[in-house]
């Protein structure tokens, strides 16, 4: 017999894994030397009262016990003579696709246009350190694509949109702790990622699939008003029997040649905005009601959104324990992101501060067409790059100087190792953006007492938040409505944001593949 049942507990009291046995127990009301196994399935924070604390789902098995699912791994095969499917991006959407094509006895031929994990730190650490921006190996290219050194978070709210726990199996399968199965708010860490997304690429290398990196896509092969392949460097030809795009959101190159090739694409709503960057310590105390926070918390967050003149207002991929990095996948332009390492222990807290743009608000770059918000994004990014010294430095001002429309004298302590400078962010800024983030902070600061300080800083730009464009898509088959062969996945179609519900995209392209190879009789 299996009992559920929940138990709240202090930090310190969750952490004892003998202590939780022992209330489980008591709780359940089994005889102790009945019960074979407790389990906790389920952890979260309830920050609510006057101390936080951890409330845990656990199971209670008396007179049997608990079975795990077998692995995932365990049904896979040898795929090296399978008809051949094309993935171009090994991101989480290129690589989840992928895994799923080999459940399904097809063999995945992947590209990429930047490097494995360990190459790509040295383009890193040349941005962080030099300024030097590698457009095909950055923080948004290369090797398990943005989300690789962007944080780890895999919270998604897109339950509907696929299979998160088979998602999280396997990450646990290739390395990850198995506490992002019953962490609420599940995060891995920038620091512990690279090594399982190498192992994700060993298991596709192992059973027959094909990986290539420094390999961009610069041609699309369309024959018969059917997608057969691509061009990889402007050299050679790689023929399958589907192509699926799992680019990311900011390879523009790809929209610009589809568009090119006549394959429909759309102009799409994003959010453009700022970093915020406050001390962890801060935040700690206005969450947990402490600093320094008990031994057994983590790294407090938050989530903020309000409306202002019709436009949401929210943040972003909030890092606790974080640190603010930049993002530029070109020269000449300013972009930053956040991360956060696995233990979470940066002195700094930082969230993407957004603005959502709707299509309507962008009638000055309609001559662009469907490019108008691609376009629309780049200018901002320039124009913040504009006004630096031609370095990674970003414009910056304190939150209350950026709310009042001032230029910083100076500016608080940041994580972000290029470095910070004082700009008026308040011109730099499109105007309707800039109006909208300042009445957002200020309700943030009514809703959250603390927040708006002079001790945050304000950075500039935090703009790939989703792509500005979509590649259309049949929503039965997953793939391009008007170009059989081409299945559009992840975040750079417009499908997915964020870790799990791209590599969950790409879980059911693979499967929307699987169904077309066979309604053609796998074509020849």
């Amino acid at each position: 017999m299996v009992k559920e049942l929940e138990l709240k507990l202090l930090p310190a009291e969750a952490a004892d894994e003998a202590l939780v046995e022992q209330r489980a127990i008591r709780k359940s009301r089994f005889r102790p030397q009945e019960v074979l196994r407790v389990r906790v399935v389920r952890r979260s924070i309830d920050a609510r009262g006057a101390r936080p604390a951890i409330r845990l789902r656990v199971a209670v098995y008396a007179g049997e016990d608990y079975e795990p699912e077998p692995a995932i791994l365990g049904g896979y095969h040898s795929v090296e003579d399978a008809p051949k499917v094309v993935i171009v991006g090994a991101g989480p959407a290129g690589y989840f696709g992928a895994l799923e094509l080999i459940e399904l006895g097809l063999r995945p031929i992947l590209f990429d246009r930047g490097k494995d994990v360990r190459s790509r730190r040295r383009d890193l650490r040349a941005i962080q350190q030099f300024g030097e921006v590698n457009p095909h190996s950055n923080y948004c290219f290369g090797e398990g694509g943005a989300g690789t050194y962007s944080d780890g978070k895999l919270y998604t709210r897109s339950h509907k949109r696929g299979d998160i726990e088979k998602a999280m199996r396997l990450l646990v399968e290739h390395g990850a702790s198995p506490d992002i199965l019953i962490d609420a708010h599940p995060h891995i860490g920038s620091n512990k990622l690279p090594k399982i997304v190498a192992n994700l690429r060993e298991t596709i290398l192992h059973y027959g699939g094909e990986v290539h990196f420094d390999s961009q896509a610069t041609d699309f092969l369309i024959e018969g008003g059917r997608m057969q392949g691509v061009v990889v460097n402007n050299e050679t030809e790689h023929r399958g029997e589907a192509v699926i795009l799992a680019t990311g959101h900011s390879a523009r190159d790809i929209y610009y040649l589809l568009h090119k090739k006549g394959v429909r694409i759309e102009a799409k709503p994003f959010a453009l905005g700022v970093r915020i960057e406050h001390p962890q310590p801060l935040i700690d105390r206005i969450q947990y009601n402490q600093s320094p926070r008990e031994e057994h918390l983590p790294a407090s967050s938050y989530r903020l959104a309000c409306q202002v003149d019709g436009r949401g207002v929210f943040s972003f991929c909030m890092c606790p324990g974080g640190l603010v990095v930049p993002a530029a996948t070109a020269p000449g332009e300013i972009v930053v992101n956040g991360m956060s390492m696995s233990r979470r222990d940066s002195p700094y807290a930082n969230s993407g501060t957004v603005v959502a743009v709707e299509l309507e608000d962008l009638a000055a770059f309609q001559h662009h067409g469907v490019f108008a918000a691609l376009e629309f994004q780049r200018s901002v990014e320039q124009t913040l790059f504009a006004v630096g010294d031609g370095s990674q430095k970003a414009p910056a001002l304190r939150l209350t100087d950026f709310v009042e429309g001032r230029l910083s004298q100076s500016l608080p302590g940041s994580s972000y190792i290029p470095g910070l400078y004082p700009a008026p962010l308040y011109e730099l800024l499109p105007p309707p953006i800039y109006r909208r983030l300042r009445e957002g902070v200020r309700e943030f600061g009514r809703k959250m007492k603390g927040y708006f300080t002079a001790e945050a800083n304000v950075i500039g730009t935090e703009s790939r938040t989703s792509a500005p464009v979509r590649i259309p898509r049949n929503r039965e088959t997953y793939m391009h409505e008007g170009m059989p062969g081409l299945f559009p996945a992840g975040e750079g179609a417009g499908y997915a944001g964020g870790i799990i519900s791209a590599a969950m995209d790409g879980q059911n392209v693979a499967r929307a593949v699987g169904r077309y190879l066979r309604n053609e009789g796998m074509r020849e």
